[in-house]
């Protein structure tokens, strides 16, 4: 783990975030995905937490979810920046203002140093909205990893 990472989250912290994330997936067939980075690694200095965000996004297989519903939460721990990507189908039902109040609700938090309770309900917020256009259906199945993403 990260050592940044380390002084702002224990393990049970990361553990509480990613059932988090299973708890939210529960009430919808949208996937949420948390990944968080200690820093820009020295090639991906000119890019933004945008660009970055969207690299991970396709690296991370999100784009291939079956009805376009993933969402995920990028945090640039060092830098302090945050970006929260929607899906093209979360995109055409939601727009982009809900994302932003998720965002400096977080922000809020964090400022608080309430770090994991911060992402919990930032998971909790993303769930909700994902169940409001994409609710759980029978035959749903969980397509991506709930775990957070630490690199």
């Amino acid at each position: 783990m990260p050592n940044i990472v380390k002084k702002l989250f224990t393990q049970q912290d990361l553990k509480q975030i990613s059932d988090a994330i299973a708890d939210a997936e529960r009430s919808t067939s949208g996937e949420i995905r948390l990944e968080i980075r200690q820093r820009r690694a020295r090639k991906e200095r000119r890019a933004s937490v945008e660009q970055l965000a969207r690299r991970e996004f396709q690296k991370l297989g999100m784009a291939r979810t079956k009805e376009r519903n993933g969402v995920l939460l990028f945090l640039l721990l060092e830098d302090r920046e945050l970006q929260i990507l929607a899906d093209d189908g979360v995109h055409q039902k939601v727009g982009g203002e809900p994302w932003q109040h998720i965002a400096d609700a977080m922000i809020s938090r964090f400022s608080k140093r309430e770090f994991r309770d911060g992402l919990i309900e930032a998971v909790r917020s993303v769930g909700s909205l994902l169940a409001q256009h994409f609710p759980h259906k029978p035959d749903d199945t969980n397509e991506l990893p709930n775990e957070v993403r630490l690199s």
